[in-house]
């Protein structure tokens, strides 16, 4: 039995490396299908990163844009509100100056008003001492205030002159 056992150690060993060979074979089957699974979900990460990618550039253009603007809003806003705020600096101003204006008038008719007043009692004073004068000069009736009106003159015509006569010479 001695020539046999040495041949079934090698056929065992040879058998136990043919089961390790097997298995390694199945690793490197497994391996290389999980590598390919990896490379398929890196392909579609990557392409679902590059679409992400343009993705997140046209949201930064959009809100470079909308940040664009933003700013000039705010810039025409501020300038809005110098302008509303002149504006109205300029109302108050102006409503001022017709307020004084407006009082100006008032004080003048109000002088006015007092000069007529102080005119039509000196004009009261000088005909009641015309009238008293007329009395005591036993004088006609005292005057009415009805003015006798002269008949208008005809103006004169001017005669026609012809042409061709009359001219000046410029010797």
């Amino acid at each position: 039995m001695a020539p046999s056992a040495p041949r079934t150690r090698a056929t065992a060993a040879l058998r136990m490396k043919q089961i390790a060979l097997d298995n390694q074979d199945r690793t490197i089957r497994r391996l290389r299908a999980q590598l390919t699974t990896e490379r398929r979900g890196l392909a579609i990460t990557k392409k679902e990163l590059k679409e992400t990618q343009v993705a997140l550039e046209a949201s930064h253009k959009v809100i470079a844009g909308l940040t664009e603007i933003g700013l000039s809003m705010s810039k025409k806003i501020e300038t809005m509100k110098v302008k509303k705020q002149l504006v109205k600096a300029n109302h108050v101003e102006c409503h001022q100056k017709f307020q004084a204006r407006i009082h100006e008038a008032e004080d003048s008719m109000q002088a006015q008003h007092l000069l007529i007043e102080a005119l039509v009692d000196k004009k009261d004073s000088l005909l009641q001492t015309i009238h008293d004068l007329q009395e005591s000069n036993n004088a006609p009736a005292p005057f009415n205030g009805d003015w006798e009106e002269e008949p208008e003159e005809e103006p004169e015509e001017i005669e026609d002159i012809p042409l061709g006569e009359g001219e000046i010479d410029d010797e």
